[in-house]
């Protein structure tokens, strides 16, 4: 969790009242628990790995795992620049002044440590932003409780009590949309494989989540008690709910806020920095390529990064957009977790993820009659909460056309392979089920110049 947080959980309890609150913290939460099951399963699958790309290419063949590590990166890329662009406003939200000074410094700050620190000092800060965490939550509602001065008359008013479309359109799309999404961040797998045992990972995972939970419905009332105190008009932006509350704060409240903010956001950018480092070293140079080259290729990438996050003040819509990507690709991809879907390969994930993303832009100009509103629903430009039906049915046609689009994919390829056998003379043995390599001969494997059968019990084909 970094500064973002104090953005967009506010925002969403402006916009879709309590339900709206609830749905989101829940949905945030609760899909940790995926990697306390799913991590064990992969893990014993592919014991060499640790980030999910690795299992994708021994499943699916190198293709497949270059697609989905620069999908990986291009999440940690959006969010880095989600952090910055949060943290950029909490200062000038708090201080008047200009973010950039801020955002520069975190910047070199993170770079240097984890530079030095590798992997390892992120799960240092990740102990100081938890402290961090329970501190902001627990003077903020300290004092939010103590000094806000909440209108009863504005409570009924406001409306923030009743359900509302958005927020029933919300118990779909934020499961889909987180869900999928956390296979992305490859900091959460780094973190669920480094593990000592199952039972460690179960008990980890709890306790964040039952944290998680606890911290962002909290900051998600925020939205809800800047609204009913008249601090924030119902109608108004209400990513900045949270800052207006802290004005009628003691400045020394407001100060130790920033200072918190400060933190939380750089433990959570140097997370994703030590993620990028790793996911780009693994799952694109194979660890061949000396790790100062990518720790200096991802200073570099620092620089668009800090331009893109001065201009892109919603925080909320960067991480839909990364939402909807993942949204494509995860179902198609994890059906090949299951040995009944053997036959399933890394073309079919292919085609599926890049046939989701273009039934968004189907639907898109299907429901609105404009092709280029179909191409910003990719992008999600009008964000959650216009009112109709175009978000929900993006977050529905992207894994829903992802699955067809692979199963049309999986046609054409047993159609192609079947007539090339034909012309060929040779045995047709595309659902032939895959041979298991014994778990003592890898090491002889590793020898070989095949990359896929370097940490694998079953050789992933693309085709």
């Amino acid at each position: 969790m970094g500064s973002g947080i104090l953005f967009s959980y506010p925002q969403l309890g402006v916009l879709a009242g309590v339900q709206g609150v609830v749905v989101y913290a829940i949905a945030s939460a609760c899909p940790l628990l995926i990697f306390a099951a799913l991590a064990p399963i992969i893990r014993r699958k592919c014991p060499e790995g640790f980030v999910l790309t690795e299992w994708t290419r021994q499943r699916y063949g190198i293709v497949t795992a270059l697609y989905l590590g620069a999908l990986t990166l291009l999440t940690l890329f959006l969010y880095m620049v989600a952090e910055l662009s949060a943290i950029g406003q909490v200062v000038e939200a708090l201080t008047g002044l200009d973010g950039l000074p801020v955002v520069i410094v975190e910047c070199v700050v993170t770079t240097v440590y984890t530079s030095l620190g590798g992997f390892k000092i992120s799960f240092i800060t990740d102990n100081v932003q938890g402290a961090m965490i329970c501190c902001l939550i627990l003077i903020a509602t300290i004092t939010i409780g103590a000094k806000t001065d909440i209108k009863p008359e504005l409570i009924g008013d406001s409306g923030l009590l009743n359900s509302s479309l958005v927020g029933w359109q919300l118990i779909y799309i934020l499961p889909v949309a987180i869900l999928t999404n956390d296979f992305f961040l490859a900091n959460y797998w780094l973190r669920a494989f480094a593990s000592r045992t199952d039972k460690d990972l179960w008990i980890g995972v709890s306790v964040a989540m039952v944290v998680i939970l606890i911290v962002l419905t909290l900051v998600g009332c925020t939205g809800l008690i800047a609204v009913w105190s008249g601090a924030l008009e119902p109608d108004d932006d209400g990513s900045v709910a949270f800052f207006l509350l802290l004005e009628q704060l003691p400045n020394w409240v407001v100060g130790i806020v920033i200072v918190m903010s400060v933190c939380l956001s750089t433990a959570a950018f140097d997370s994703l920095q030590s993620a990028m480092v790793s996911s780009a070293s693994n799952d694109i140079f194979r660890n061949r390529l000396n790790i100062w080259w990518i720790r200096g290729a991802v200073v570099l990438v620092i620089f668009p990064v800090v331009v893109l996050a001065l201009k892109a003040p919603n925080i909320l819509q960067i991480y839909l957009i990364s939402d909807l990507l993942s949204a494509a690709t995860i179902p198609v991809l994890m059906l090949g977790l299951s040995e009944r879907f053997y036959w399933w390969r890394g073309f079919e994930v292919l085609v599926g993820g890049l046939g989701g993303i273009l039934t968004v832009f189907i639907f898109g100009t299907i429901y609105y009659g404009d092709a280029q509103l179909g191409a910003e629903l990719i992008l999600l430009e009008q964000g959650l909460y216009t009112g109709d039906w175009g978000a929900f049915g993006a977050f529905v046609a992207a894994p829903i056309g992802g699955l067809l689009w692979g199963f049309g994919a999986l046609a054409l390829r047993l159609t192609v392979l079947f007539i090339r056998s034909k012309v060929r003379g040779t045995r047709f043995d595309a659902l032939d089920y895959p041979v298991a390599i014994p778990v003592e001969d890898s090491a002889t494997l590793a020898d070989t110049s095949d990359e896929a059968t370097t940490t694998t019990k079953i050789i992933g084909k693309f085709f």
